[in-house]
């Protein structure tokens, strides 16, 4: 994202010294063609001694001359002052025509540089605008870094408790299994002994353990409902097995009376 910004800065900023340059360069050129015209010094009217038939002179700034002759068919004078009358009138309508065109070019050429000075001055005010923004940007991905790095320090810190709490549930099934181990091995040592009881003959003249009342119970359950409710070993007498064989029962388990 960094990279981004740059490059976007980067093309923006470009975009803008382009416009300028050629913002620039067309007004210079469009200045170059336009010339300011040269104000020539007005010809000089004046009589021609020199030529006998020549009743004006019109000399140039470029030093040419244009003769004036008097039309023999007219010898009038009042029609010869009349016409140079109209030539004179009609120079000098040329000239101010001419001084009009010259001040129409310098004032288009003024609203020309007017508009341009415009122009680049709405151009600097974006080009300040848009730095302004780059500079924004750049302070909103500071912030941005910063609360990434505080980020990827809380992920650090989750991810040594979790590696913690893992280590504990390790080390407590690590316990659980040997409780259970353990009580297997408990379990493992008690029953061969049960066995070992069970199978060992009853001494001589001794009596199996029954119910209380002396009644010969079916199972363990007889046994609980009588008052015996200790856990250990006793005599049953099922029915398909009238002589009955002793038999541990369970008196605590979910209730009890279990014959096992």
């Amino acid at each position: 994202q960094r990279m981004s910004c740059g490059y976007i800065l980067c093309t923006v900023l470009l975009s803008v010294a382009v416009l300028l340059a050629v913002t620039v360069t067309g007004a210079i050129l469009f200045m170059n063609h336009y010339h300011t015209p040269v104000t020539e010094s007005p010809p000089v009217i004046s009589t021609n001694p020199e030529e006998a038939n020549a009743l004006v002179t019109i000399e140039k700034a470029d030093s040419s001359r244009i003769n004036i002759f008097i039309d023999p068919n007219c010898p009038d004078s009042a029609g010869t002052v009349g016409r140079l009358e109209g030539l004179q009138s009609s120079l000098l309508r040329a000239v101010t025509d001419h001084d009009a065109d010259a001040k129409a070019t310098k004032s288009q050429q003024k609203a020309l540089l007017v508009t341009v000075a415009d122009e680049v001055a709405k151009l600097l005010t974006h080009a300040v605008q848009l730095r302004a923004d780059c500079d924004g940007l750049k302070k909103g991905h500071s912030a941005m870094g910063q609360e990434l790095s505080a980020l990827q320090g809380e992920q650090g810190r989750l991810i040594q408790l979790l590696s913690e709490s893992q280590t504990n549930m390790a080390r407590l099934v690590s316990s659980v299994s040997d409780v259970l181990d353990t009580l297997q091995k408990d379990r493992g040592g008690a029953r061969p002994r049960l066995k070992a009881d069970l199978q060992r003959a009853p001494a001589r003249g001794a009596r199996p353990r029954g119910c209380s009342n002396g009644s010969r119970p079916r199972d363990c359950f007889d046994i609980y409902a009588s008052g015996q409710q200790e856990d250990g070993i006793y005599s049953i007498f099922p029915t398909h097995y009238p002589s009955g064989f002793q038999v541990y029962c369970d008196m605590t388990t979910d209730g009890g009376g279990w014959t096992v």
